[in-house]
């Protein structure tokens, strides 16, 4: 059986104390899906939020407004300012009858898990990081997931385009049930933040704003 989800890498520094956070993990990958607990997706939130963290550098054409001076504003505020935002992470796939395991390599962004799509719609080919360099290829009706592509006996996970369709299909839903659960989190924790955050939520997860409602069981 072969699994996949969508995962973010994992850092918790000791001092964040802007919102409560899940304790021990410090070091990773957290897969997304609605079966979060309210600390893990606080944790979810510091980690997209830090990975925009970045001051405004109008010598290199950054016309954003200058950081506040609220310390949950100050922040927050590349989250909210960014066009483009990143995400530290990608897609986690597991050949459960192999043992094989992709990761997503450094700078991997989980905002590009749609790209999976242009794979078998006709690119041919994703690159998901590097150091180790995974990448997506189409090889006739198959998609192969090479771990490492600098490495000439990388392992590969292979499967049926059909197959690796329906996969991501369901990194969708995960995602989307990530969302509605973290915006009901947002409007509890970040109550004077909340619509501005999950717009970002929405951006960088790549999942459409109807995701903030809860779908009904």
């Amino acid at each position: 059986m072969i699994v996949m989800q969508p995962v973010l890498e994992i850092y918790v520094p000791a001092d964040f104390s802007l919102w409560p956070v899940a304790e021990g993990e410090s070091s990773g990958f957290m897969a997304l899906s609605g079966r979060l607990t309210s600390a893990e997706v606080g944790t979810v939130l510091m980690l997209i939020a830090r990975c925009n963290d970045i001051d405004p550098d109008p010598g290199a054409g950054d016309d954003r407004l200058p950081r506040p001076a609220d310390p949950l504003a100050s922040f927050l505020h590349g989250l909210l300012t960014f066009d483009d935002l990143f995400a530290a992470g990608g897609l986690r796939v597991v050949d459960g009858s192999t043992g094989v395991t992709l990761l997503p390599g450094c700078c991997s962004g989980l905002e590009d898990w749609r790209d999976g799509y242009s794979v078998i719609d006709g690119t041919g080919c994703a690159f998901l990081g590097h150091d180790p360099d995974p990448v997506v290829e189409l090889a006739g009706d198959s998609v192969r997931l090479v771990v490492d592509i600098e490495q000439s006996d990388s392992p590969v996970i292979e499967l049926s385009a059909v197959e690796f369709r329906r996969l991501l299909d369901g990194v969708g839903r995960d995602l989307t049930d990530f969302l509605a659960l973290a915006a009901d989190w947002v409007r509890r924790h970040l109550p004077d933040h909340a619509e501005p955050v999950i717009g970002a939520l929405v951006r960088v997860l790549a999942v459409p704003a109807s995701g903030t409602t809860r779908w009904a069981s």
